[in-house]
This record gives C-alpha cells, sequence and structure tokens, in this order.
C-alpha cells in the first residue's frame, strides 16, 4: 500500500472520529503528529466494535459484524481489506508497532457481550470486561506512542480503564435500561437490596441511588490506584488522556444516583476539551 493510501485511511479514521468520538479525536490531535494516523486508527476500529448493538436489532448481525474482524485480525479475512479504511488502518498500524493482535481479538470478545441483554454478573467480571475493553485500549495506544515506556504504565493503564469504562457505562445508563441492559454487576444490585428486574422498573428510587453511588465508587476506587500507581512518562500521557474525563462523570454520578435517569451526566464539549487539555500539560489522570 503506498504512502499516500495509507495516509487517506489515516484521515478518514480520524474524520470518524470527529464525527463519533470528539473526545478521542481530541487525544489523537494532542498527541504527536506522526503518530495520530495510528492512534486514529485504533480508536476508530473501537469506536466500531462499540457501535455494532446500535446498528442491529438482533445478537446474529451483530455477531456476523465481530466475526469480520475477528477474520481480518486473524488474517482470514473475505475479499480486500482495502475497501474498508479502518481495517486497512488499523492493519497498518498493527505491522508498524507490532500490536498484539491477541489483545485486539480479546477485545472483540469482551464487545460480544454488549450484543446481548445478560447482566453482568459480578464485579470481578466488570473489571474483566474493562480490562479487556477501555485498559487493552490505553495499552495499546501507550504501544503507538512508546513501547519502551508503555510497560512501565501498564498497571496504571489497568486502572484508569477501569475507571474510564465504569464512567462510560454511566453515561450510557439511560440508554441501556431502556435496552434492558444491566452493566452494574448483579453483585452490587444484590448488596442494595435489588436485583436485575428490579433496577430496570426504576421503583425502588432510593436502592437505586445506591446502587449507582456504589458503581460509581468502584470507578473512582480505580482511578485512586491508576493515580496511585506513579508518574506517567510525557511520551504515552496522550494514550491517557480520555481517561482524564472520568472523575467528573464518577463525582456526579455519587451523588446524583438515580436521577441519572433525568438529567445527563455528560459535561460540555467545551469542558471536556478544556480538561484533556490541562490534564496534557499536568499529566495527570
Amino acid at each position: 500500500m503506498t504512502e499516500a493510501n495509507i495516509a487517506t485511511n489515516q484521515d478518514i479514521c480520524l474524520a470518524m472520529l470527529r464525527d463519533n468520538d470528539r473526545d478521542r479525536y481530541l487525544a489523537c490531535l494532542l498527541s504527536p503528529e506522526d503518530k495520530r494516523g495510528s492512534l486514529a486508527a485504533l480508536y476508530a476500529f473501537n469506536a466500531e466494535l462499540a457501535r455494532v448493538r446500535d446498528l442491529v436489532h438482533e445478537p446474529l448481525p451483530g455477531e456476523v459484524r465481530m466475526q469480520y474482524w475477528r477474520d481480518l485480525l486473524e488474517g482470514s479475512a473475505h475479499g480486500s481489506t482495502a475497501a474498508n479504511p479502518v481495517a486497512s488502518a488499523l492493519l497498518t498500524a498493527i505491522e508498524t508497532y507490532h500490536l498484539p493482535r491477541k489483545t485486539l481479538i480479546d477485545m472483540i470478545e469482551a464487545r460480544t457481550f454488549d450484543l446481548y441483554d445478560d447482566p453482568m454478573e459480578t464485579r470481578l467480571s466488570l473489571e474483566g470486561y474493562a480490562g479487556e475493553t477501555a485498559s487493552a485500549l490505553i495499552q495499546l495506544a501507550s504501544l503507538v506512542l512508546s513501547p519502551e515506556e508503555a510497560a512501565r504504565s501498564a498497571d496504571a493503564a489497568g486502572h484508569a480503564g477501569v475507571a474510564q469504562a465504569v464512567a462510560g457505562l454511566l453515561l450510557l445508563m439511560p440508554l441501556h435500561r431502556r435496552r434492558g441492559q444491566v452493566y452494574i454487576p448483579l453483585q452490587i444490585l444484590s448488596a442494595t437490596g435489588l436485583d436485575r428486574d428490579a433496577f430496570l422498573a426504576g421503583e425502588d428510587r432510593q436502592r437505586i441511588s445506591a446502587a449507582v453511588e456504589a458503581f460509581a465508587g468502584l470507578g473512582r476506587e480505580h482511578l485512586a490506584k491508576a493515580r496511585a500507581a506513579g508518574p506517567i512518562a510525557h511520551s504515552v500521557f496522550p494514550a491517557f488522556l480520555p481517561a482524564t474525563l472520568a472523575d467528573p462523570v464518577l463525582s456526579k454520578a455519587q451523588k446524583r444516583g438515580v436521577l441519572l435517569f433525568d438529567r445527563p451526566l455528560q459535561p460540555p464539549q467545551w469542558r471536556r476539551q478544556l480538561r484533556m487539555a490541562i490534564s496534557a500539560a499536568r499529566r495527570k489522570i
């Protein structure tokens, strides 16, 4: 593939992020210019997996879409990958930075959970899901930015990813509830006197608030561990920028509880951009 084609595919990935994931788009812009294209490919791949549930009404078509990405990463793709700019850009990033394909395949496997309405069973299940999605994405981005420093920040990446995933699930909780999806572990629901059906019914607002607060507390616990893991090198910090947006969401969720179903938790775009820019300058999650 020519350099012009590679650049075009990467530009398409950046444009997709600008339209569908503004936070990671900004994270790319705050990264070294020579790394932006590969980061955009990783983030666009993540966005493709995340939106599968939005595009299908039944799990089977979603499984088919997931299988496409599995086949691509396992080297058994059908047809030309050149027709899919995200796939082409992803393969280029993998080859350029020697990214582990198994980590990407594990991300697909974890995202398959999103296609179904099975509840998250335990805290450990949730942490595993977050580890193979958000945490893995931070670590992969770190490998693109600086392979030497990526290993040193692996612990911080693991915890920051869980915090980021919990914040993201809190933001999407009203949508998930309408669909019948429950990402708060049943273990937490049970501790607050709820089960899946009672949570979805939404009638016991006091207990639902307690469950939301406990779930947000889990995110804050991991955020504290990420901050305690030690300083993150300047070279890999751009990989952590999306995770810097977790703290205000987690704090607001703990205060609002069940009210998050009535009022959105998401801060305005300008505030998120400002927070990321300040975090980039200070190198603090």
